[in-house]
Parts: structure tokens; C-alpha cells; sequence
């Protein structure tokens, strides 16, 4: 790897990616399809390679959060279907139908909103229906009070001119725990999604795409999986449920000890002085701070792993840079590679010691940051997000 680059990077193991699609396909069964969910640049792991590869192995369509998320898999000759999931202007309709991107339709009155931006540019745009089976954020409410209400909204949705009602969904609120209140909160979220698909096929209205299944519920409802399932960060083996199907972290996080200070006991180090030396110590700098995405949180907490063992994080995590205690492992040398994290220093653990969950430390990966992608442990692309660069 070229000295410049040589300061903070992640590694993108298409191989463990490739592994984690065949476990959660043969999980599903082959009646339920693939749907990669990339929003979020492919939560830090760059939308544009996972995309390539997850079109490769054979994934059925792709969800992003938001158009400019679609017209950059777009522009990089991405071809599969891409749903959006999130709220679009329909002052928009325009870039939605040149990307050949459905969009959810969350309300009576969005829908009606993008049939006349369609119906004015001459074009349909396909759509997908939401469902709020008790998430309470997007969706036609489905408890038993609006039910009714809900279902008439959609049947006129259905028949608005300029859109084609491809697909009906929701989102699970719970589905990741495992205690018995929010089983049965599940269960009945998934019973008003059934109830509302089986109420609309009574009145001539059937979608081709029906779909429920993240991340928790594949691992704990794969009976839920529809037409197509749709888990989120499991596929690139984060979070804990990962574990219990044997799937492989595909991002490593890594750095280099940049420089070696000798400090002398009472010492204070980084910011704020919260942490001081109680004997003379080695301590290493490392070129990766918050602006990196390696969480202030985790200020004398985390650790990071060297070749010649862990080295924990000494005082306040700094914008650029960082310092860890190499007074016990004298081996450890200037230029050494270190994993922040990956596969021997797991980020579901810095995110426990960080009070968050691993999304967010994976996401928060910034675009300064290169992404280098291999498979079969050769480097095959790397993508450097900076303008210009």
C-alpha cells in the first residue's frame, strides 16, 4: 500500500460478504429473495463495491435511504433494482423516475403527491407501500382502530394514475429481542401486516413484492420471509445475532503506530488530562481520531490489537489522533499495523463500552477514510471518497 495511504484505512472482505449472503439465502429458503439493504454507504463499508458484489452473488433489488444514495449506485452502472425507503419530496419525481428508483409511499396524501408529478412528466413510477405495523415512525397506521381507514386509503392509492403499486411493506420495532414482550410484539406487528395484505387481496389488490424480514427477524422469524427479506447490518456480520449464525465481519478497521513517546510517570495525556501515567510508560500515537469515526466515547476505554497484543487507549480521543499504552508490549514498533476493529477486537464490543450499537461506529467510518476491497486475500478495488482524490 502506497506511504499516503498508509495512515488510517478499512479493509473490505468481499469473501466474508459473499459467505454471509449464502447463510442468510439458505437461511430464508429460495421462495423468499435477497434484498441488500446499502443506505448509509452500505453502513461505512461503500455503497458502490457491495452493490457490485451483492448483484454478483445474485440479490434481487437494493434499498437506500434517500435519491442522492440511488444516483451514486446509478452513475456507477449499478443495474438492480433500487427501493427507497425513505421520505422523497415529490418535487423530485423527476430524478426518482430518470434513476428507475420505487419509492415508499407512507400516506394517502404522498401517494396522490407523486401521481400528478408522474402523470405531468408523462412517466409511472413504480411504489412500494408502508405499512406501520406498530413502529410508529412511516407508514399506514394498521392497529385495529385505523385499520379500515388505512386499507380504503391504500385501495385508492392503487388506482392513481401514473404509479404502479409493485410492493407492500413494514418494519419491525423488536424483532432483535428476544424477551417474551417483545416476541408477542412481533408477532402481532406481523399479524397486521398479514391481515392488511390478506384485506386488500379480498378487494382485487395483490402485490407482487411483499416483505418484513431485517435483521432480527431473520434470525429469529425466518417462517417471515415473504417475497423478498431484507436484513440490514447482519449482512456485513455485525451485532450480536451475527454471532449466532456464524457470519463474518466484513470491514476491518485499521491504523499505524505513528510515533513512539517516552513518558514519564505522572505524565498527563490527550485533552482534559483525564488520564495520567503511574509509572513511566511507552506510549504510541496513532493517526485515527474522531474524524476518522473512532468514537470520543470510547476515550479510555477501547483498546486496539497489535501484533504483539492489545493496547488500550490512553486519555481523550482526539480529532486526528489518538494514544494507546505500549509500555507492556516493548515489541511493539513505529509503523506497526493495528486493528481498531475486525476480526480480533470485535466493534460490537467497542460499541457496548461506547453505550451504542454497531451501526453507528460502522456508519460513522468517514469519507476520508479509504475502503480497499479484497477477495480471495488479493486487493481487488479500493475507493478514496474525498473530492478529488
Amino acid at each position: 500500500m502506497e506511504s499516503t495511504l498508509r495512515r488510517t484505512w478499512a479493509e473490505i472482505d468481499l469473501d466474508a460478504l459473499a459467505h454471509n449472503y449464502q447463510v442468510l439465502c439458505g437461511r430464508m429458503g429460495p421462495a423468499s429473495r435477497f434484498l441488500g439493504v446499502v443506505k448509509a454507504d452500505a453502513y461505512g463499508h461503500g455503497a458502490v463495491e457491495i452493490s457490485r458484489t451483492l448483484a454478483e452473488l445474485g440479490a434481487a433489488c437494493l434499498a437506500v435511504s434517500n435519491i442522492e444514495e440511488a444516483q451514486e449506485l446509478r452513475e456507477a452502472g449499478v443495474d438492480l433494482p433500487i427501493l427507497l425507503l425513505g421520505i422523497t419530496p415529490a418535487d423530485q419525481t423527476a430524478r426518482l423516475l430518470a434513476c428507475r428508483v420505487t419509492q415508499t409511499v407512507w400516506s394517502e396524501e404522498a401517494a396522490r403527491a407523486f401521481s400528478r408529478e408522474a402523470e405531468r412528466l408523462g412517466g409511472r413510477l413504480k411504489v412500494h407501500i408502508k405499512l406501520d405495523t406498530g413502529m410508529s415512525r412511516l407508514g399506514f397506521p394498521c392497529d385495529e382502530k385505523q385499520f379500515a381507514r388505512s386499507r380504503e386509503a391504500i385501495l385508492r392509492v392503487c388506482g392513481l394514475p401514473g404509479l404502479e403499486a409493485e410492493g407492500i411493506f413494514t418494519h419491525f420495532a423488536v424483532s432483535d429481542e428476544t424477551d417474551g414482550e417483545s416476541r408477542e410484539y412481533t408477532l402481532l406487528q406481523h399479524r397486521r401486516f398479514v391481515r392488511m395484505i390478506q384485506a386488500l387481496e379480498e378487494r382485487g389488490v395483490r402485490f407482487p413484492l411483499r416483505h418484513c424480514a431485517n435483521s432480527g427477524a431473520v434470525v429469529g422469524y425466518s417462517r417471515f420471509g415473504h417475497d423478498l427479506f431484507r436484513p440490514g447490518i447482519i449482512t456485513y456480520g455485525i451485532g450480536h445475532q451475527a454471532r449466532e449464525l456464524g457470519l463474518r465481519p466484513v470491514m476491518t478497521l485499521k491504523t499505524v503506530i505513528g510515533a513512539i513517546r517516552e513518558l514519564p510517570a505522572g505524565a498527563s495525556v490527550s485533552y482534559g488530562r483525564t488520564f495520567r501515567t503511574v509509572r513511566d510508560s511507552r506510549v504510541g500515537v496513532l493517526p485515527i481520531g474522531y474524524a476518522d469515526g473512532l468514537s470520543r466515547a470510547l476515550s479510555n476505554r477501547w483498546r486496539v490489537w497489535t501484533p504483539c497484543g492489545f493496547a488500550p487507549i490512553l486519555g481523550r480521543v482526539c480529532m486526528d489522533m489518538c494514544m494507546v499504552d505500549l509500555t507492556g508490549l516493548p515489541q511493539a514498533a513505529q509503523g506497526d499495523e493495528v486493528e481498531v476493529y475486525g476480526p480480533h477486537n470485535s466493534v460490537n464490543d467497542a460499541a457496548q463500552l461506547a453505550g451504542t450499537i454497531a451501526y453507528e461506529l460502522t456508519c460513522a467510518v468517514s469519507r476520508r477514510v479509504p475502503r480497499i476491497y479484497y477477495r480471495g486475500g488479493r486487493e481487488v478495488s479500493r475507493e478514496l471518497l474525498l473530492r478529488g482524490v
